[in-house]
């Protein structure tokens, strides 16, 4: 496919062409950028009533666990309840405890244990509200344009990762953190306004199970733990979706470097901090890159060898980066490193939403949200306890190129990723209203329409 200039950089088809998507877009990113100006608020309290790396780590924990508990559960709820009206309540239950974190500046500092408290209810609502988010984006934009609304939700997520820490230490150390958690609440009213002006989202019914001996089918919908093992038999049984989430954890799980920085900066770059500041910053600038160039990536219909080649760039470029002794040149490997990583979230997303029926774009949106929470810290893990047994150029280099192996290997026995998409369910988008001759406002989106939505 032959690709202009313009056709590479970062297609903005659905912020034009959709209304909808367009609210929806901007309701997260301001919600995001407030959520990380929470961060820095939320770090910078606990540390300084504690003066304890315990329970600043206890914060990470608050995030996780009610994740990686609830997740399951959360993903079946949604796949049986109108997923607009959960997020709603979610999303509520989120701007609530940042009400009451801001509410502080009139009740008093809460000690660190009420702090991480109002973090885990946080946790609790995003377990919910995750999963949820994760089936709009398919009623709001048409299949061809859904690698280009996951790369345009990638940029603002990028840019509320890159600005809000840095905004959120300047508000810090000019009016306390109060001011953070108040913004964070207000950030919450965007994702609200988008939500609410948004039609119901009922899951579409499960198709009827075809006929047959030995034919797999889809189970019928059952409750709590029932739906839940429904949800993981469609994984195990669905080679592609299942190839998209292994994939995810290869990258990971194998091979995510983070924790090493600090021991690759000093041994092979001499300890500078400066040095190692740059590092993630390198990974940051390399994936905003990629998305501002994500038109090369995002036009083509079969995003599984994007997805493929992506995560088996970051295998490499890590275990180039392992190897090199010149910063800049371990630098420009990281932004490398940082580029392949958002084409393959973005191609990876895209790939499991096309076949994913959307009765079941909850419970597989919470498996993806469990693979992303945890997959990260268990690398992490890895990445550390094969240091501390080697050093931290073994344990860059081996888990590169594990990430390499399990990624050919997952290509290799999926042939279905080699095959162009064919939708597991369509659902009809919600229209965009267009102008009509006569005079009058704009009509509104049909209430009525319950088809085809994640920021």
């Amino acid at each position: 496919m032959a690709l202009t200039p313009g056709g590479l950089l970062l297609d903005l088809a659905p912020l034009r062409g959709s209304a909808a998507f367009r609210r929806w877009w901007l309701g997260g990113a301001l919600s995001g950028f407030g959520s990380q100006l929470a961060v820095v608020a939320v770090a910078f309290q606990v540390w300084e009533s504690t003066r304890s790396t315990v329970w600043t780590g206890a914060v990470g924990l608050a995030q996780a666990v009610p994740l990686l508990v609830l997740g399951l559960f959360a993903g079946a709820l949604v796949d049986r309840a109108d997923r607009r009206t959960l997020y709603l309540l979610a999303v509520a239950g989120q701007a609530g405890c940042a009400l009451l974190l801001a509410a502080q500046a009139v009740l008093g500092r809460f000690p660190a244990a009420g702090v991480i408290a109002l973090v885990a209810g946080q946790a609790v609502c995003s377990a919910v509200a995750g999963p949820a988010a994760r089936t709009f984006l398919p009623r709001l934009l048409p299949p061809g344009q859904l690698a280009a609304g996951l790369a345009l939700n990638r940029v603002a997520f990028q840019g509320a990762m890159l600005l809000g820490p840095a905004l959120g230490g300047l508000l810090v150390g000019w009016a306390g953190t109060d001011s953070c958690y108040l913004a964070d609440a207000l950030s919450f009213a965007a994702a609200l306004y988008a939500a609410f002006r948004l039609p119901a989202m009922r899951p579409a019914p499960a198709a009827k199970p075809p006929a047959g001996p030995g034919t797999p089918g889809r189970p019928a919908a059952r409750s709590g733990w029932g739906e839940v093992r429904t949800g993981l038999a469609f994984l195990a049984r669905t080679p592609v979706v299942r190839a998209a989430l292994l994939t995810d954890l290869a990258t990971t799980v194998l091979s995510m470097p983070i924790s090493l920085f600090p021991l690759v900066n000093a041994e092979r770059f001499g300890g500078d901090p400066r040095t190692l500041g740059l590092f993630l910053t390198a990974i940051a600038a390399g994936g905003v890159t990629a998305s501002v160039l994500s038109g090369a990536f995002t036009r083509r219909p079969n995003q599984s060898p994007v997805m493929l080649g992506a995560a088996a760039s970051w295998g490499v470029a890590l275990t180039l980066f392992g190897l090199v002794s010149d910063p800049w040149a371990g630098l420009a490997l990281l932004a490398l490193a940082g580029a392949a990583d958002t084409v393959s979230v973005v191609a990876r997303g895209t790939v499991v939403q096309l076949h994913t029926p959307d009765e079941l774009l909850g419970r597989v949106g919470a498996a993806e949200q469990i693979a992303g929470q945890a997959g990260p810290d268990l690398g992490n893990l890895r990445g550390g306890l094969v240091a501390s047994a080697t050093s931290g150029t073994v344990a860059l280099i081996s888990g590169g190129l594990l990430c390499v192996a399990a990624v050919a290997l997952i290509g290799a026995a999926t042939p279905g990723l080699r095959r162009p998409p064919v939708p597991a369910s369509a659902p009809t988008p919600i229209p965009t209203p267009t102008p009509t001759p006569t005079a009058g406002p704009a009509p509104n989106l049909p209430p009525g329409r319950e088809r085809r939505c994640t920021p």
